[in-house]
């Protein structure tokens, strides 16, 4: 077979080990870590789905080498903990049984100790350890590691790297980026030792390579070693990319893959993970750079999720292997797709952070567009019902779409009706906003698969209860979304208001003076779009905060856009809208105009509940869906869309 990406698909040898592809997947922290530092079974599955989709190697993260001096909440591995090295070797075989390679990341959390740990308050009554003594610019003190301690952190790399290749593990990765410990000695942003480890850049690259000496002399000549860098810090006080291809060359002789990423602990978080307001790959010029100066390969990462591009990265030489993190979260057989020439199917990351919060505030896993993420041990697979039955999905939003696929998997006649023109849903809106043109694309994605599936799709078709009825389903489905709301505000339904979800079809009568009325999620990401066209931009909200629908990763990024491009207007309480904008009441209940010739009304969504309530108990099986049932999220739907497909039995 010809390959669509030859480059991509073409196989790497590091040491003596063979990769099948160029796609990696990037460390990402599991979530049912046990109290001793185990790998659980949600994270060792969490991890095999990505073998199984392809990728050429996968990285289990992050397992801390010293926890003495590191009292983080992830892996451990040491054979004093009971099933440790068991957990470890089955997490490796659950890899490496289906063609990929291995990989554990070594690591150390330094002054940022108890990063993971739900409980902050924990977290800051942790002994923190770095390479000087500071305060954080959270007030936690930091107290600077002895040379003793520092030589039984770097014995610990070590002794753990022997026990990673002893539970099977074939590739080490050693994290020297983000902010974390040996970053921290890198950086003159924490570096301000006086001694042979800090001051010129080869005092403070010595304490990687005593640790990359000692992971060596560990796992043998042959065995590979990749070392994570942060190319640039990109803040006051770090380093530069220049002095990036400096530590690059410095730590070249003990490695065999050189991973570069970018930016450091917090400060840099929407670099280090490139948010849907940046453009994909804006990491890749780091490691683009770095190559022309070293021999060893360069491996590199930043929001990738498109093959064409990625082909392009391998082909024209910016590096030698891509990394991908959310995007395997998103579509792990993205790899497999890419090797079979099916790239069309790839189901892309949104970049809307859902899964990076969602560990954040509970310490588990999830994906707007894949149910199956943080859940793989409950199983990837769908089996077919054992009777199959007549299924009617009522709304073609993203839940319905997904559900009718699923219920067409398994094997059931399944018919799909949206009473609009196209299939969508609120995702339709999308397509006018190019920072999240691929949550647009989402619903065309699904709609393929349905359709490729079985699933019998009726546009122009409302249903009704007399519609169920002359159908006659064995199972309904009801999605039938949510509507604008739209409060009795005198003015609201004038020539000069558009609709949020409308802006798509009417942005052409958008003028350069906008009021966006309504500070929510959706209110807040169209006033940052008018801005970014070069509009004068206001935005209204009768709340103290903007966007507190936003996911905790999402928020503090699209807060800086905001920052950027509007005006803001908070604790406003919008009475009336005129021809000049909307006048409101503000915090002191004065009468103030807040300018503009066009007001987007962005108010927010309720239920279609008489839908639903006529519907229920039309069918033998019902269940409803999405925002038909609470107005919430994608990940809400499509996570009960898939549910309520494979129920039905």
């Amino acid at each position: 077979m010809e390959q669509k990406f030859p480059h991509l698909c073409s196989p790497i040898t590091l040491g003596r080990t063979t990769f099948r592809n160029r796609m990696f997947s990037a460390p990402m922290g599991g979530t049912d870590i046990t109290n001793d530092g185990c790998i659980g079974p949600k994270s060792r599955a969490f991890y095999e789905l990505r073998a199984k989709g392809g990728a050429a190697a996968v990285t289990v993260s992050e397992c801390m080498v010293h926890p003495e001096t590191d009292g983080s909440h992830a892996y451990h591995l040491d054979e004093s903990i009971l099933n440790s090295l068991a957990c470890a070797t089955y997490a490796a075989d659950a890899i490496s049984r289906h063609g990929a390679v291995a990989s554990l990341e070594l690591s150390h959390s330094g002054m940022f100790a108890g990063t993971y740990m739900t409980d902050k308050k924990k977290q800051k009554n942790l002994s923190q350890w770095g390479p000087s003594d500071t305060t954080r610019w959270d007030g936690v003190p930091v107290k600077a590691l002895t040379k003793e301690m520092m030589a039984e952190i770097v014995e610990a790399y070590g002794h753990v790297a022997g026990l990673a290749k002893r539970a099977g593990f074939e590739l080490l990765m050693i994290h020297g980026g983000h902010g974390w410990l040996i970053n921290q000695f890198l950086s003159p942003l924490f570096n301000h030792r006086t001694d042979e480890y800090g001051g010129s850049l080869e005092n403070r690259c010595r304490f990687a390579i005593e640790v990359l000496k000692s992971v060596r002399e560990a796992v043998g000549p042959y065995f590979p070693v990749e070392f994570r860098m942060s190319g640039a810090e990109f803040v006051e006080g770090g380093y530069d990319l220049e002095e990036g291809i400096r530590i690059a060359q410095m730590v070249e002789p003990y490695v065999d893959l050189i991973h570069v990423s970018a930016g450091t602990y917090q400060k840099t978080f929407g670099i280090t993970h490139p948010s849907m307001f940046t453009e994909h790959g804006r990491n890749v010029f780091l490691a683009e750079e770095i190559k022309k100066h070293v021999s060893k390969p360069v491996a590199t990462i930043g929001g990738l999720n498109d093959p064409a591009q990625m082909e392009e990265i391998i082909a024209s030489g910016k590096a030698d292997v891509v990394y991908m993190g959310r995007a395997l979260l998103a579509d792990p057989f993205l790899p497999n797709k890419v090797m079979a020439n099916q790239d069309e199917d790839i189901v892309r990351c949104l970049r809307c952070f859902t899964c990076m919060a969602e560990r954040a505030s509970t310490s588990t896993r999830r994906c707007t567009v894949n149910p199956l993420i943080g859940r793989e041990d409950e199983g990837d697979v769908v089996y077919p019902a054992p009777v199959k039955k007549k299924v009617l999905v009522a709304g073609g939003g993203p839940g319905g779409i997904y559900a009718a696929y699923i219920a067409a998997k398994r094997g059931h006649q399944v018919i799909l009706c949206e009473k609009e023109a196209q299939c969508g849903g609120i995702l339709k809106s999308e397509q006018a906003l190019p920072f999240k043109y691929e949550m647009y694309q989402l619903s065309g994605t699904y709609e393929r698969f349905a359709r490729a599936a079985g699933v019998e799709i009726r546009l122009h078709t409302e249903v009704t209860k007399e519609y169920v009825e002359k159908e006659a389903p064995d199972a309904l489905i009801i999605g039938v979304g949510s509507e604008p709301l739209l409060p009795p505000i005198p003015g609201l339904d004038g020539d000069n208001v558009i609709i949020v979800n409308n802006y798509y079809l009417e942005k052409d009568k958008v003028q350069d003076d906008v009021v966006v009325f309504g500070g929510g999620l959706a209110g807040c990401e169209c006033a940052v779009h008018l801005g970014m066209e070069g509009k004068n931009v206001h935005l209204v909200e009768m709340r103290g905060e903007l966007a507190p629908d936003a996911n905790v990763r999402h928020r503090p990024l699209l807060m800086a856009e905001i920052n950027k491009y509007v005006t803001v207007h908070t604790n406003h309480k919008g009475l009336r809208v005129t021809g000049d904008g909307i006048i409101c009441e503000d915090a002191e209940g004065k009468e103030v105009l807040v300018p503009g010739k066009t007001v987007i009304c962005a108010l927010g969504q309720r239920s279609r509940s008489k839908m639903v309530d006529e519907l229920l108990g039309t069918a033998p099986f019902v269940r409803v869906i999405g925002d038909a049932q609470r107005v919430s999220t994608i990940t809400n739907a499509v996570y009960l869309g898939y549910h309520a497909a494979m129920d039905i039995e």
